[in-house]
């Protein structure tokens, strides 16, 4: 009897002995899979990143293959109009977006209230005066019509290039968000044309020359060659950047996709781009 007992005993110490191995290893087998999986953002979802058209197209297409080999999935999303990509940004419909600087976001944000943040820097593109009547800055005439962007950050970016250039003197205070009514000294009585930002550099064969942003600039035909001043780059505002949700900015996504523009590869698909009128900011 007793050595039936041990037995059955010696039975059951066997049969918990192989319980408790077979769920160690089941746990084993979790934790490893669990400890060697990446996470694939693909699967998760695409992130769909708002972008103007034109130049800017040519360098995601490069940041999308970048981004693809971190396992991150990037669809660009193509506007024509500056307002919208805020826009669709705070409503949802994309999840980052990349075409402007912080004066132009934070005059967005105090009219709109916006919720959008920083979440990395591209490139700065000098705002140049442009002309193709004269060859310098002295030869403009009295008089002379003047275009520059009507659009509150840009009107003001542009007006401080004609003040550096002497053209005009802005009233002692004046900041990047100045307007014609800033205007305190005028020598050469030039008529300043307030256009909107994609139709001025458009407008330059009938203006005796324009301050037109570098991306509008290129598509309206105009080159080096026709720039006569361009605003300083050192301790520049305007660097353009990668515009998230406040509150994503700290998201893994958001990282690899500032990642995925801020390398070796897409600078040199930018400078080929852009020809040198635009500068990586990072």
């Amino acid at each position: 009897m007793t050595e039936k007992l041990s037995k059955g005993f010696d039975a059951l110490r066997l049969s918990r002995r192989a319980g408790l191995a077979a769920i160690l290893a089941s746990a084993v087998a979790v934790f490893g899979l669990t400890a060697t999986a990446t996470p694939s953002y693909a699967a998760d979802k695409t992130i769909k990143v708002g972008i103007m058209s034109g130049e800017d197209e040519d360098v995601w297409r490069v940041v999308v293959a970048e981004a693809a080999k971190k396992g991150l999935t990037v669809e660009p999303v193509v506007f024509n109009d500056y307002t919208q990509p805020n826009e669709a940004l705070e409503r949802g419909e994309i999840d980052a977006n990349a075409f402007q600087h912080k004066p132009y976001l934070d005059n967005q944000i105090k009219q709109h209230g916006y919720h959008i943040v920083i979440a990395g820097y591209t490139g700065i593109w000098p705002i140049g005066l442009y002309t193709k009547k004269y060859k310098t800055v002295a030869e403009l005439p009295k008089g002379a019509a003047i275009g520059v962007p009507n659009d509150p950050s840009n009107e003001g970016r542009a007006l401080l290039v004609l003040q550096h250039e002497g053209i005009i003197k802005l009233k002692d205070g004046t900041g990047i968000l100045a307007t014609v009514a800033d205007i305190a000294e005028n020598p050469k009585n030039v008529d300043i044309k307030e256009l909107d930002a994609g139709i001025v550099g458009r407008s330059i064969d009938d203006l005796d020359a324009a301050v037109v942003n570098t991306d509008w600039a290129l598509k309206a035909g105009l080159s080096a060659k026709d720039r006569i001043a361009q605003e300083q780059t050192n301790d520049n505002p305007y660097r353009n950047f990668i515009a998230v949700k406040q509150g994503s900015e700290n998201e893994a996504w958001v990282k690899t996709l500032v990642a995925s523009y801020q390398n070796d590869t897409v600078k040199a698909e930018f400078d080929k781009v852009y020809k040198g009128t635009g500068q990586s900011a990072y």
